[in-house]
């Protein structure tokens, strides 16, 4: 990737809701300027370009990476975030989300918000004055997914020829890596238990946007055909947020989409293993891939801050 700089992306004022949102181009001059400023912050060069700007981050659930990149990023940036709780906004009390929206983006550059529903979010941007970031909803996690995509061309060099394989629940990310490989040109395939698949209204609209790239996305139940010669795998917890009470049974569901040493013997010999965190090691991963030379884990949580950076660099005005 050719590095960049924040003056020549056209986005200023756009929302950040999902990929599918965004043309391949734009993702890949998210991602030049991703790793200009990680270049420029190992080298210990200041670039204040939010200087005087502020980010509102409203947050439904509990996090760690998002909010400590989110605010870190920001004050990098030479900006200032404020974290929001819904016991800190009226929203948890009942204030319709579409005065909320009105009041807030008076105050601030730009929100960005993590929740459940993502309806929410799009009305929230709807009604919002300044850009919306979407760091988390039930249908996508694109700021994850742009670390993940800066993660993999650092350690690979491309997108092109790539074959990346989540194995696990059809949730948010699942949705969010189908549509960034679609949009980069990189095949994605998502193998899945039996009622846990992706969202099948959201599948068409990827499979509608890699014919752009000639991308192949694909959905099975089979995790073992999945992984064969894949360059790169993924998983996540096999209970996300908000399904903890369905623990048990997806452990009996999930048992044979363990990403273990036995089902990654299929993948390339230089396969690179990637999860979004938290993790339960001897659940959906066993502690010998996730710790292993293959896991990129740390580098590509590191990237949340970089691909954040730029995100918020690209959109705030």
């Amino acid at each position: 990737m050719e590095h960049t700089t924040v003056e020549k992306i056209n986005l200023k004022g756009r929302d950040f809701l999902t990929l599918l949102d965004y043309q391949p181009e734009e993702i890949k001059q998210l991602l030049d300027l991703a790793a200009e400023l990680k270049s420029k912050q190992k080298s210990g060069i200041t670039t204040n370009l939010l200087a005087g700007k502020s980010l509102g981050m409203i947050f439904e659930n509990a996090s760690t990476r998002t909010r400590v990149s989110f605010e870190v990023g920001m004050t990098q940036l030479g900006g200032h975030a404020l974290f929001l709780s819904p016991r800190d906004l009226q929203i948890g009390r009942g204030e319709p989300i579409m005065d909320t929206a009105n009041v807030l983006s008076r105050y601030v550059d730009a929100i960005m918000i993590r929740t459940n529903s993502h309806q929410n979010v799009e009305e929230f941007a709807k009604h919002s004055e300044v850009p919306v970031i979407n760091a988390l909803t039930d249908y996508y996690h694109p700021c994850q997914a742009m670390a993940d995509l800066l993660t993999i061309y650092e350690h690979k060099q491309t997108f092109a020829g790539l074959k990346l394989v989540y194995v696990g629940d059809g949730n948010n990310v699942a949705h969010s890596l189908l549509a960034a490989g679609a949009k980069v040109g990189m095949d994605v395939v998502v193998a899945t238990p039996e009622k846990y698949e992706v969202d099948p209204v959201i599948f068409e609209k990827i499979k509608e946007a890699a014919k752009e790239t000639g991308a192949k996305v694909s959905l099975t139940y089979d995790p073992v055909e999945a992984v064969q010669d894949a360059d790169v795998i993924y998983t996540d917890v096999w209970a996300s947020m908000g399904f903890e009470q369905e623990q048990s049974e997806r452990e009996k569901a999930f048992a044979p989409f363990q990403v273990s040493e036995q089902l990654v013997s299929g993948a390339k010999e230089d396969y690179l293993f990637l999860h979004c965190l938290p993790a339960h090691r001897g659940e959906e991963v066993s502690a010998g891939v996730i710790d292993g030379e293959h896991s990129a884990i740390y580098d590509q949580a590191e990237n949340r801050l970089h691909a954040q950076k730029a995100i918020l660099a690209s959109l705030i005005k």
